[in-house]
């Protein structure tokens, strides 16, 4: 399982990169290792508005469907449409295939998300 510095992540299992008030989400190598093999990726349309704890599209593999869930506030300004016409580079490359670009309307909810260690220990709890 990787897991990457410079990110921040969530006990959902998302992660975040900030490029000055954008910040870059998708799931992380430890959800993706828990999906299995996705298949298919529902985002929403740019321009939606997200509150921190928002789903925001919904990823599905052979075995299951589960939510994608924003950890910060803000209008979406991006979507990745090769997400979307090519869910399983999720698993070959989750980091670096973000979701959604949203921008920041609350940039202090970084503060609640988790760092790479924090975020490490609690995939050994889980796992």
């Amino acid at each position: 399982m990787k897991i990457l510095e410079g990110l921040y992540y969530t006990r959902d299992h998302e992660w975040v990169r900030l490029e000055g008030n954008r910040a870059y989400i998708g799931i992380t190598d430890f959800a993706q290792l828990g999906l299995g093999d996705v298949v298919y990726a529902e985002l929403p349309e740019a321009g939606s508005e997200l509150k921190a704890g928002d789903a925001f599209g919904v990823v599905e593999s052979v075995k299951a469907a589960s939510d994608v869930y924003t950890p910060v506030s803000g209008q979406v300004a991006d979507v990745n449409g090769v997400v979307a016409d090519t869910p399983e580079i999720l698993n070959s490359d989750p980091y670096g295939s973000w979701m959604i670009c949203v921008e920041l309307s609350n940039p202090s909810e970084l503060d609640g998300l988790m760092g790479p260690e924090a975020y490490n220990d609690w995939c050994l709890q889980e796992g």
